[in-house]
């Protein structure tokens, strides 16, 4: 079974650990924060040997050069990031596959926040990990990217098998719950699932990660192709709803 260890770093992100026992691996998802990593997997017991960067930001690739000193791991970055990002040895794009062990990842290209952007679906597990691409009830501020290029990054992953839990990078839930609400005011579920959010959050438990199919439901900018949101927030077609609404967002 491949184990996977969250843990809070810097302000708000998430760090990811991913384990399998059988070949001893242990793989870090982006490295916002080398000490709290190293000391992560240090209690863990487990042998850093990999680390997947999703894109080039220092709260995702930050990290790099001290964990692969202290532990000589290889560092597989997205291609069209890479060139700023410290210490890749291996680059990736969309259609590649890296491995843990026997675990197949399949590298998405969801460039977007940047433009070399990538995920890691691990189909065997059920889990993908999207870094800053996609949030619970968000998506990523579009630093790099084009509204086009976005909306398909979004409809990849819309596209993976709806059970899918998606490991996001940042604690933004409680933020991002509020602008879906201003965004879809009459969608029951997204009410159901805002208020659970405010307690989880009150009892200092984690949103993340969150499951495909309820995003699905209630994140708006994966809803920019359904007549409701099109009609609310106008647009042609879905890439100019989406593209209204993320510019809502960048000033709600």
């Amino acid at each position: 079974m491949l184990e996977i260890h969250q843990f809070p770093c810097l302000n708000d992100n998430y760090g990811f650990l991913l384990h399998d026992p059988e070949s001893g691996e242990t793989i870090c998802i982006d490295t916002p924060d080398a000490e709290v990593y190293l000391r992560e997997a240090a209690a863990k017991g487990w042998r850093i040997t990999q680390i997947w960067n999703t894109h080039w930001h220092p709260d995702h690739a930050g990290g790099n050069a001290a964990i692969k000193a202290a532990t000589g791991c290889t560092i597989v970055a997205p291609r069209r990031d890479a060139a700023k990002i410290e210490g890749f040895d291996r680059t990736v794009a969309n259609g590649d596959t890296v491995q843990l062990g026997s675990w197949m990842a399949d590298v998405i290209d969801v460039g977007g926040h940047t433009l070399g952007h990538v995920a890691y679906h691990l189909p065997q597990a059920g889990v993908a990990f999207v870094g800053d691409s996609l949030f619970a009830l968000g998506c990523g501020r579009m630093f790099e990217g084009t509204p086009q290029q976005f909306w398909a990054s979004l409809s990849r992953l819309k596209a993976l098998p709806p059970e899918t839990a998606l490991y996001c990078a940042h604690e933004y839930t409680q933020s991002n719950a509020r602008f879906a609400l201003h965004a879809d005011p009459d969608n029951i579920e997204l009410q159901l699932y805002a208020r659970e959010i405010d307690e989880r959050r009150a009892r200092g438990e984690p949103t993340v990660p969150t499951q495909l199919t309820r995003e699905l439901a209630t994140n708006p900018f994966l809803r920019a192709d359904q007549e409701g949101m099109r009609n609310r927030w106008g647009g042609l077609d879905p890439v100019e709803t989406f593209a209204r609404l993320r510019a809502a967002k960048d000033n709600f």
